[in-house]
């Protein structure tokens, strides 16, 4: 087995106005990253378009159809908050963001694939039940939890969030879920303004860690290793999937955690042996937030890499 990693250059037609932070140089980024030599031997596979009826495990077709009026026809941009655009190519970037996880999901269950990395936009983890938020369209991770339990039929299904903001709509799309364990770290305060340690969801499924604003990557891992981690490693998930966002870096304009890329690293190895003591690997990671460039590039690398040394 091996890692794959999914993309499609459809991802790159999601443009957003001149100095918004979600734009489509940091999948370019990404992407020029993940084509030195030593990222060759990944599996590259363009992602699929989804299918609505992936879309709509999480998502009402009211939302759907909104989304879809909402995008502009004649090559300008819409706004859906103040945070959240779209134009012309934003509705299939997103299909593939979300084809791109739920793929990897059956890879990875297949056993074609011990892990996997979408390198895709735009991200999603803010995207809630029937809003558009936090420059996310659709639940790209909490649809992929849904395919891996509804589909595959999974019986426990962990999601870890380590992007420095809350992923709240991850949060509302799968509060009611009793097979999924649900745990983020995020600074706090911070936008969305949600996270806190008493959001429990409704059967105590999900885990909060709101970390100080310059607390770092030692505040990060000591938080990880006496809290989220045991209570993952007592859950014993079949499946880890990864809101991958590296916004926490101490280069990144929107927060302040002053992760570097090591602490990337080293969550990213401790992720993976979650998923080898639980799951047998199997391990599914998206790209969310991360808005410098050269540091996301470089976490993205570091992450990815480690995927690659986990996979055999």
């Amino acid at each position: 087995m091996t890692t794959v990693l999914l993309s499609h250059a459809d991802c790159l037609g999601h443009v957003t106005p001149a100095g918004h932070p979600e734009r489509v140089a940091r999948l370019k980024a990404v992407m020029a990253a993940l084509d030195a030599p030593e990222f060759s031997p990944l599996q590259r596979i363009e992602a699929p378009l989804a299918e609505p009826g992936d879309v709509l495990r999480v998502h009402p077709a009211t939302y759907l159809a909104a989304i879809r009026s909402a995008i502009p026809a004649d090559g300008g941009q819409r706004m859906l908050d103040a945070d959240t655009h779209v134009s012309a190519g934003s509705l299939d970037a997103a299909l593939r963001a979300v084809g791109a996880a739920a793929l990897a999901v059956d890879m990875v269950l297949a056993g074609k694939a011990r892990n996997a990395f979408c390198a895709t936009r735009p991200p999603g983890h803010h995207a809630e039940t029937a809003r558009a938020m936090g420059f996310c369209l659709f639940g790209s991770i909490a649809i992929a939890t849904k395919r891996a339990l509804d589909h595959h039929g999974l019986k426990r299904v962990a999601v870890v969030d380590f992007d420095v903001h809350h992923g709240n709509g991850t949060q509302d799309l799968l509060w009611d879920e009793p097979r999924l364990l649900f745990a983020s770290s995020h600074q706090m305060p911070l936008y969305p303004g949600t996270g806190s340690r008493d959001e429990t969801g409704a059967h105590g499924q999900i885990l909060n860690l709101p970390l100080r604003p310059g607390s770092g990557g030692a505040e990060m891992r000591r938080a990880y290793a006496d809290h989220i981690l045991p209570r993952l490693h007592d859950f014993a998930p079949e499946l880890v999937l990864v809101s991958a966002g590296f916004d926490a870096h101490a280069d990144d304009p929107l927060a302040g955690l002053n992760w570097q890329t090591d602490d990337f690293a080293w969550l990213t190895e401790q992720l993976c042996d979650l998923a080898d003591a639980h799951a047998g690997g199997r391990l599914v990671s998206t790209l969310e937030g991360g808005y410098d460039l050269d540091a996301l590039a470089a976490s993205v690398a570091a992450h990815v890499r480690i995927l690659m040394e986990r996979g055999g």
